[in-house]
């Protein structure tokens, strides 16, 4: 019988076909077919060590750095970081050790984030802070940033330069969201930014340290960061529709969950944009808006305004700028040589904006 974790890599792995093209090997290509199996085993050797990486002495840590851990993930970070690889000399154990050192950064950045946006729900499960409170939460989190700090101390002054320019973004990204933009500041171009920052910049990185640490030529790095963070820009537009969407089984969250918690969302900041001049639109901001001021988001009459703005146009707006950003990011790619690699970000790209989970 399949244990719990093998059952999860076995979905991961369908997953990861499906994402990637690579479950189309019968018919592919010599070179396609090692390009898949590489992957493969790249995120059988990450997996291992994460498994090892997630363990601590002390008892309470070694249970709530392992929660959120244990109850899944997509694994993008650590399969971008594998597959950029592949432009070089493929999984070195630098690259292992790099895409592990993402994962964990990436976990430890959920913990913080529950705590801000005080989410009830994560990847299906209780939020952490829920379970054992906000401080415990984040000092999980911080655990989480300090383990991935080591993995990424021994790849040397490159890796530790870019984790650090990393972290920054993240941090900035959250503060500009806490504070929210300037009087001066356009809100979706400030919104846009933060999601660059706070999603796009470690996407970006996982996709460069495989470039770096497989040796692959210098000239990769820089399409391959431009297309890590335009794909996390989109990845994050997508979620925003997926928030407002009714089935918790599916997203592993409740509908709106973001609009409740406070969280302006791209559907929500366009909604507001088009109420200055449109009596409709005004009314239902003003449900949304009376909704989260006075606390009142889990009565009926919000839950009816959260399915009026997931049928409003402006949910369509945001999936058509999530396409954009996601074209973008392909287009960066122009440069990398024809092959599985940049067919497989290509199919990626595409099968991101098209995700309901």
């Amino acid at each position: 019988m399949s244990s719990p974790q093998e059952i999860q890599q076995l979905r991961r792995r369908h997953k990861l076909q499906s994402t990637f093209g690579l479950g189309e090997t019968l018919f592919a290509s010599a070179d396609d077919r090692r390009f898949a199996v590489a992957l493969e085993e790249g995120l059988k050797q990450v997996e291992s060590g994460l498994l090892a990486e997630m363990e601590f002495a002390d008892n309470l840590a070694d249970v709530t750095a392992r929660y959120l851990f244990d109850a899944g993930g997509k694994r993008i970070r650590p399969t971008l970081a594998l597959l950029t690889a592949q432009l070089g000399i493929g999984n070195t154990p630098k690259v292992i050790i790099a895409a592990q050192a993402m994962e964990i950064t990436h976990l430890a950045s959920l913990y913080h984030d529950d705590v801000m946006d005080d989410a009830d729900v994560r990847r299906g499960v209780p939020s952490v802070q829920t379970v054992w409170g906000n401080s415990v939460a984040i000092l999980t989190g911080d655990l989480l940033f300090a383990r991935a700090g080591r993995l990424v101390a021994s790849l040397g002054d490159k890796a530790v330069q870019l984790q650090s320019d990393t972290f920054e973004r993240l941090c900035l990204g959250q503060l500009h969201e806490t504070i929210g933009p300037a009087p001066e500041d356009d809100p979706i171009e400030h919104y846009l930014q933060v999601l660059a920052d706070k999603t796009g910049s470690l996407i970006a990185a996982a996709a460069q340290v495989g470039v770096i640490f497989s040796s692959a030529p210098e000239e990769f790095e820089d399409p391959v960061r431009e297309f890590g963070e335009k794909i996390g820009v989109a990845f994050q537009l997508i979620d925003d529709v997926i928030d407002l969407s009714g089935d918790l089984e599916e997203t592993g969250k409740s509908p709106g969950t973001d609009l409740r918690s406070g969280v302006a969302t791209l559907p929500l900041l366009k909604l507001r944009k088009r109420a200055v001049g449109n009596p409709d639109d005004a009314v239902l901001l003003a449900r949304i808006d009376h909704g989260v001021r006075s606390g009142e988001t889990t009565t009926l009459e919000f839950d009816e305004a959260i399915a009026a703005l997931k049928a409003h146009a402006v949910t369509r707006e945001t999936l058509d700028e999530a396409h954009r950003w996601a074209h973008e990011g392909i287009a960066a790619l122009s440069v990398l040589p024809d092959g599985p690699v940049r067919r497989a970000l290509t199919k990626f790209a595409d099968t991101l904006v098209e995700r309901s989970n």
